[in-house]
C-alpha cells in the first residue's frame, strides 16, 4: 500500500506547525534563563559507584535522561552520558539550552575509567561535549554513528565509527549497530549525521540500548534480550520520532525483552507532555514486574532481578 503524497505533505505541515508552537512556548524562557544564569557549574547529587556496579555480573544505573551506565561480563560502559546542568550550544562562556529539572545523579568525573562509551546520535541531549571532556580517558573506547566522530573531544583511546548493520568486538562483547526510526542532526542545517541503537552481546547476556526511536518493528528482528533500554518521553508533539510509552512497551515485548529500562524522561523539558507523564503512562500500560523503575544513580543488579522474576 502506497501513501498519498498530498496527505503526507499535509501531515508534515501539521507537524511543523505543532513543533513551532511548542518551541515558541518553551524556548524564549530557555534563552533568557541561559544568559541570566551565566556560567554556573554542574552540580551533582553524588558520585556513581563503579565498584558497586562492577560487583554485579550485570549491573545497570540510569544516569538521568537517556544516559545509562552498565557492567556486564567484565566490560564497564556508558551510553549517551549527559551530566551537565544545561544542554545546548555554547555561545561565549554560556551553554544556551534547557536546564536539568533535577540535579545530575553523579559527577561526570566519577565515570572516568570506563572501558567503552556508546553514543547513539549527535543531538545535544545525547552527545554532551562537556560531559565527554570530563570522562575522557586514554583507556576508553568510543563508538559513534557515521558523521559523529568529529564531535568527540580528544583524550579517548580511540573513536570507532559503526554504521547500522555492522558489528565491533570489545573485549568479550560484540556491539552491533541497529538503525532506529529517528534522525541525527546536531543543528538545523546539519542533516548528514547518522543515528544508531546498539545491541550488546556477551556470553549469554544480550542488552539493547535503543536510544531515541519512533515506533518500528526493526527490534523484533534482533531476538530476545535480557534488558531493553528505550526512551519513553518527548513524544508530544514529536511522536513521528519518539515513541509513546505504550508504543515502547509494545516494542519491548514484541522483541521478547525480559526487562524494560525506561529512559529519556523527567530530566529536561524538551516537549509538551508533563515531566511525570511518560512513567505514569508506561506503568499504567506495562507489567510492573518487567519494568526496571529505578531512581537515577541507583545501581541495580539485573541478574538477581531476572532470577527473582
Amino acid at each position: 500500500m502506497t501513501s498519498d503524497p498530498q496527505q503526507s505533505a499535509v501531515a508534515r505541515l501539521r507537524r511543523s506547525v505543532r513543533a513551532v508552537r511548542s518551541g515558541l512556548r518553551r524556548y524564549p524562557s530557555v534563552l533568557v534563563s541561559s544568559f541570566l544564569e551565566g556560567s554556573r557549574g554542574e552540580h551533582a547529587a553524588g558520585d556513581l559507584d563503579l565498584l558497586a556496579m562492577r560487583s554485579h555480573a550485570l549491573g545497570l544505573a540510569w544516569l538521568g535522561h537517556a544516559g545509562v551506565a552498565a557492567h556486564l561480563e567484565g566490560l564497564t560502559l556508558a551510553v549517551d552520558p549527559v551530566l551537565s546542568r544545561r544542554i545546548g550550544m555554547k555561545i561565549g562562556s554560556r551553554i544556551v539550552g534547557p536546564a536539568r529539572l533535577q540535579p545530575a545523579p553523579a559527577d561526570a568525573a566519577s565515570l572516568r575509567g570506563l572501558d567503552l562509551v556508546l553514543l547513539t546520535h549527535a543531538h545535544f541531549d545525547h552527545l554532551d561535549k562537556p560531559t565527554l571532556m570530563q570522562i575522557a580517558c586514554s583507556t576508553t573506547l568510543v563508538i559513534v554513528p557515521p558523521g559523529c566522530e568529529g564531535l568527540v573531544p580528544p583524550g579517548f583511546a580511540r573513536v570507532v565509527t559503526l554504521a547500522p548493520g555492522r558489528s565491533f568486538r570489545v573485549q568479550d562483547a560484540t556491539i552491533t549497530a541497529v538503525e532506529p526510526r529517528h534522525w541525527g542532526a546536531r543543528t538545523v542545517l546539519d542533516r548528514r549525521r547518522g543515528v544508531s541503537s546498539y545491541l550488546i552481546e556477551s556470553g549469554d547476556l544480550r542488552l539493547l540500548f535503543a536510544g531515541d526511536t519512533a515506533a518500528t518493528d526493526i527490534f523484533e528482528t534482533l531476538g530476545a534480550v535480557d534488558v531493553a533500554a528505550f526512551g519513553i518521553g518527548a513524544y508530544e508533539p514529536w511522536n513521528h520520532m519518539h515513541a509513546t510509552p505504550e508504543e515502547v512497551w509494545d516494542m519491548a515485548m514484541g522483541m521478547g525483552a525480559r526487562r524494560l529500562l525506561p529512559i529519556h524522561h523527567s530530566t529536561f523539558e524538551l516537549s509538551d507532555e508533563p515531566a511525570s507523564e511518560p512513567m505514569e503512562r508506561l506503568l499504567k500500560r506495562a507489567s510492573r514486574d518487567r519494568v526496571l523503575d529505578v531512581a537515577a544513580g541507583d545501581v541495580v543488579g539485573v541478574l538477581s532481578e531476572l532470577e527473582s522474576g
